[in-house]
């Protein structure tokens, strides 16, 4: 009986070099599959989409995955991937854009399983990561540039979403609780009709108890969007305590200053048109689907266009201010870094652009204005300078720079995060300009409100306890986060709420419309 298994051993061993030889062989004569996979403009022509070198990779990997077998052979698999292209809609993409190769397509059948595979993989990398290359459009800055594999969390998707479509779709859609309600909200307004609003013209600043000849309008179009019940009866010319209330709602959905008085900034809000309300839900599905790559659990979160922080622990909103952020010749950058370390007390070197467009011109009319601003004049290392010794017309490589105190600009801290920017957050002496809107009213860094409750948000109790000491000295003190909390600056103009509720930011750098064209025509 030894000898019988001996003998099948030794046939065995002698064996596994043919094996060898074999799949040597085969993977030097890769299939047609595989051939035709790696030389998609050759092999299949008649394909309309060419895959750009990231969409090759992953085509490749995909097909390997798949033992470089065709995988839409089932007619049922390709009826339930179209069902899905039909739900993108509600996701703001246009399944038209997902249209699979005709059957007959130049190259044969495994060109048209080629062709198929591009779409499944193109519609699952849009839906995730965006229709758009935020690089292009929006380019936010990274302290630590992203190394998540692509290839390999489509791959992750892609593969065993062959067996359950819709739980790829899902998997692909991103989770972020922004995106999630912004999508119910929109696949629940583009199946209603527009809605109607008349225009409001131009006209002097209107405060509630004045008349003016707009009024009927104003009260038709607070009816349209639901602010009013109705149109109050015999409505003339006189606007009335209720329907400033109404327009005091209106304001605060708009991130404006709710204060019932229509200016220009509520006029233009008022007089946007349905259909580009509409079109602002599909541009920020796309924005929050660049968000969702960068959002962690743990960060701080500052929508530019709204004015506002907010503090996420464990991926729930705990802590929620209004901010300030740059005007638009000033614009405050899109950037991802870590806040690693507070200044208390901090001194404040005044930049050099607003060393040259603001204070130059200032002090060169009257050089009192560096004593009443407590400026003081230094060196490019730090040295004091004399006023009077100074050429204020071509004063050379200086540096204004003004004291800690309840006059700095900076307030009492500032939150330090790594940029190339030299931005950051901090504390302000502004406090009245927190209750206008929109707030944009810096030179890019972003001012906080109650700056000393996020700083106690951040810090342990005995890290607390130390900064009050630093605090009270008076003096400038650099205090290091034990640990540093991601910080994402962004940029959206629309959201809904968990109850459905949007609320809208104006669109102070004129972003929206470069979206709109380049996202194409209204679905």
């Amino acid at each position: 009986m030894f000898k019988k298994h001996a003998s099948y051993l030794s046939l065995c061993l002698l064996a596994v070099p043919l094996v060898a030889t074999a799949q040597n062989e085969l993977a030097d004569h890769p299939g047609p599959m595989q051939l035709a996979v790696t030389q998609v403009a050759v092999d299949c022509p008649g394909l309309k989409l060419r895959p750009d070198a990231s969409a090759q990779a992953l085509l490749q990997a995909f097909y390997q995955q798949q033992n470089y077998l065709p995988v839409w052979t089932d007619e049922a698999r390709v009826t339930a991937l179209l069902a899905q292209f039909q739900l993108l809609v509600d996701d703001g993409l246009d399944p038209n854009r997902y249209s699979l190769p005709p059957t007959d397509v130049v190259g044969g059948p495994l060109c048209t399983d080629i062709g198929i595979s591009l779409r499944y993989l193109q519609a699952l990398r849009e839906l995730h990561y965006g229709r758009l290359q935020q690089s292009r459009f929006e380019p936010l800055w990274h302290a630590q540039p992203p190394t998540d594999d692509r290839t390999a969390q489509m791959l992750a998707i892609a593969g065993p979403g062959l067996h359950d479509l819709e739980a790829a779709f899902e998997a692909a859609r991103p989770a972020l609780e922004q995106y999630r309600s912004l999508r119910q909200v929109y696949a629940a307004q583009r199946q209603q009709p527009l809605p109607h609003w008349p225009q409001l013209p131009a006209g002097a600043l209107l405060r509630p108890g004045m008349q003016d000849a707009r009024v009927p309008g104003l009260a038709q179009r607070l009816v349209s969007e639901g602010y009013l019940p109705s149109v109050p009866a015999h409505v003339g010319t006189d606007y009335s305590a209720q329907l400033a209330s109404a327009v005091k709602n209106f304001q605060l959905d708009h991130s404006l200053q709710a204060d019932g008085v229509i200016g220009a900034g509520t006029l233009a809000e008022l007089n946007i048109t349905p259909a580009l309300r509409r079109e602002q839900l599909r541009i920020n599905l796309e924005r929050f689907r660049w968000l969702a790559q960068d959002m962690e659990p743990d960060s701080l979160l500052v929508n530019i266009a709204a004015a506002q922080l907010t503090l996420f622990q464990g991926g729930v909103a705990v802590w929620q201010t209004r901010t300030q952020v740059g005007r638009a010749e000033r614009q405050t950058p899109l950037l991802k870094s870590r806040v690693t370390r507070l200044t208390l007390n901090p001194t404040w070197t005044v930049p050099p652009t607003i060393m040259r467009e603001d204070k130059l011109p200032q002090i060169r009319r009257d050089q009192s204005f560096l004593s009443r601003q407590d400026l003081q004049v230094l060196d490019r290392n730090g040295n004091p300078l004399a006023v009077d010794d100074i050429d204020w017309d071509n004063p050379g490589n200086i540096l204004l720079r003004q004291g800690a105190g309840p006059r700095n600009p900076l307030g009492q801290m500032a939150v330090r995060f790594p940029n190339p920017f030299s931005v950051y957050l901090h504390d302000t002496p502004s406090q009245a300009l927190f209750q206008k809107g929109p707030r944009a009213f810096s030179s890019g860094c972003v001012r906080v409100e109650h700056a000393l409750q996020l700083r106690d948000m951040l810090l342990s109790p005995a890290e607390r306890l130390r900064t009050n000491e630093l605090l009270a000295t008076g003096l400038t003190h650099e205090f290091r986060l034990a640990t540093p909390v991601p910080i994402l600056l962004t940029y959206w103009t629309v959201q809904a709420d968990s109850h459905g509720r949007l609320l809208y930011a104006p669109d102070i750098y004129s972003r929206d419309p470069v979206l709109l064209n380049a996202l194409g025509v209204t679905l």
